[in-house]
């Protein structure tokens, strides 16, 4: 996106943004049409990696999975812009963490935890509030965008409530940092991202697919022997969310090799079977097979 076109975006964002959530889903219906009927939007892509992970569903269930994921993927859209203008009470109201004392007690007893989440539900709106129910520091670990405008903008809602952001080449710098000033933690990952072909490093089974993983978070966490918590976010209705923390591994030191990254894909897999219209189907999840490499 260009400087220019990127600033008209801005501008038009500010002011659409005003509008209650309400009127905005008016624009999410209307933009449903567009992602799912005409032109739209990666729809043989979603098909196919529906297809592939649930072969046991026939093509009408696949289909009826399909538009409920576009109609949701409509509404994060409108969803996340509308940061610009949420109040941090409207958030609290829309986005409410069921246990945060979890996390609290482990960073309490002196020790730093790894928060596993994905893009599943409204992920955004998770890092913006995280910082509102806990008062350790909480560091979103994000992957850089080409766009260094909107890479720029969206840092700006994610860290909206004082997160602390750091880029996935940096976060390590930022650990070592805070551990020498005796400072807390909670750190964000993001689970599901593909590794780039020349960084894969470990297949394992997700959603019935050989699939390449990240194994930051392992390795990271068995380093410093972090404790790990995936995040269950469930949406209750129309832009209301649940967050409930569940603890993976209170200590990682000494744990077997791929024991942590087996675990939160197992978990996060189960998560997505139960509501699969709530991730992210648009993304080529599995175009780097293990065979090809």
């Amino acid at each position: 996106m260009s400087a220019l076109l990127f600033y008209i975006f801005y501008g038009l964002n500010w002011f659409v943004t005003l509008l209650p959530l309400r009127v905005l889903y008016i624009f999410s219906d209307i933009m449903f049409v567009f992602l799912y009927w005409f032109p739209s939007y990666r729809k043989n892509v979603v098909f196919e990696n529906l297809r592939n992970s649930f072969p046991e569903k026939s093509p009408q269930e696949l289909r009826v999975i399909s538009r409920k994921f576009y109609h949701h993927f409509a509404d994060q859209f409108v969803e996340v812009l509308k940061l610009t203008h949420m109040s941090n009470s409207q958030l609290r109201r829309r986005m409410k963490f069921i246990n945060p004392e979890l996390t609290e007690k482990i960073c309490d007893s002196g020790r730093d935890v790894i928060v596993v989440h994905s893009h599943y539900n409204n992920w955004e709106w998770l890092t913006a509030s995280y910082p509102m129910y806990t008062k350790h520091k909480g560091v979103g670990v994000y992957k850089p965008l080409q766009d260094k405008h909107f890479e720029k903008f969206m840092n700006k809602l994610r860290s909206r409530n004082n997160a602390a952001l750091a880029p996935m080449n940096m976060v390590v710098r930022q650990i070592i940092n805070n551990q020498r000033n005796n400072i807390r933690a909670q750190y964000g990952f993001i689970a599901d991202q593909t590794p780039a072909k020349a960084e894969i490093e470990y297949y394992t089974t997700f959603l019935g697919q050989e699939t390449p993983v990240f194994l930051g978070i392992e390795k990271i966490a068995r380093k410093y022997n972090m404790a790990v918590v995936i995040l269950n976010v469930e949406k209750i209705k129309r832009g209301y969310y649940t967050v409930k923390s569940e603890l993976l591994f209170e200590n990682t030191d000494g744990l077997p090799q791929y024991m942590v990254t087996n675990a939160h894909v197992k978990r996060l897999e189960e998560i997505i079977r139960k509501k699969p219209e709530h991730w992210i189907w648009t993304h080529r999840r599995w175009k780097y097979k293990k065979s090809e490499l």
